[in-house]
């Protein structure tokens, strides 16, 4: 847990510390965990930013020579990340795999809807102030998500005789979901900007943790017998999966 990772953090030591690679300078976010045994670095594709996970006993000098020695491959993985679309108007959001454009209506009632303009283009409409447009906008698609996801997720249980407990939506960068033994699904909201059938495989997914908690060859199986996108689903969040962290992120 976080709370825990902070009781390791020394009162005199940075949450940051700076990287300086060619003429490049990166603010690194240092977080210790009671678990590890090395340093680590990882890029959260979300917060567009690297972070270096110390051991409980490791040193800030320690710190500051893993992350200038692996200073190149901090400036690639950043510099590979695709463009930030905050949601503001005019940006192109997906919205179940199908591009639409954000649009602002100050002047009309309700909150986000969805038009087809008469040239075919798909728009996300946005009524009140514009300061409040990009909330609004993940407050819609948090709401899509979760009513997809937990008709999907209800009926994949129902089809291997298991219960789910709750479905909550959340903004995880490291996964896509997530299942407790107790039959709580967790996914990222993102899954909905993806094309339906990668929403229908994940949730397959971690309805079928419920019989199988793990991935072994009996785990793809109920997977495969009860969702035919299954390959398919996996190319796309291969080839694509990363782009959706970057909708809703200013630059």
């Amino acid at each position: 847990m976080a709370t825990r990772a902070l009781l390791y953090r020394r009162p005199a030591e940075p949450a940051t510390l700076l990287v300086k690679h060619c003429s490049q300078v990166f603010a690194i976010r240092l977080r210790r965990h009671r678990r590890a045994r090395r340093y680590t670095l990882r890029i959260h594709p979300t917060d567009r930013e690297a972070i270096l996970t110390m051991p409980p006993r490791g040193t800030l000098a320690e710190a500051k020579d893993f992350a200038q020695l692996h200073g190149g491959w901090i400036a690639a993985r950043l510099g590979r990340l695709p463009k930030a679309a905050p949601f503001q108007s005019g940006t192109i959001v997906p919205l179940r795999g199908v591009p639409h454009r954000l649009v602002h209506r100050a002047g009309e009632r309700g909150t986000v809807w969805t038009e087809t303009r008469d040239s075919g283009e798909k728009i996300l409409c946005v009524a009140g102030g514009y300061d409040h447009m990009d909330r609004r906008v993940h407050d819609f698609l948090k709401r899509e998500a979760r009513k997809d996801l937990h008709k999907a997720s209800l009926a994949y249980a129902a089809e291997l005789g298991v219960r789910v407990k709750r479905v909550s939506i959340r903004d995880q960068s490291s996964r896509w979901g997530s299942c407790t033994s107790a039959g709580s699904l967790s996914y990222s909201w993102r899954l909905i900007l993806a094309p339906p059938y990668v929403l229908d495989y994940l949730a397959a997914h971690e309805v079928a943790h419920l019989v199988e908690m793990n991935h072994s060859a009996r785990f793809w199986r109920i997977v495969d017998r009860i969702c035919v996108h299954v390959e398919r689903a996996k190319r796309w969040l291969d080839t694509h999966g990363n782009d959706l962290h970057r909708y809703g992120v200013e630059d």
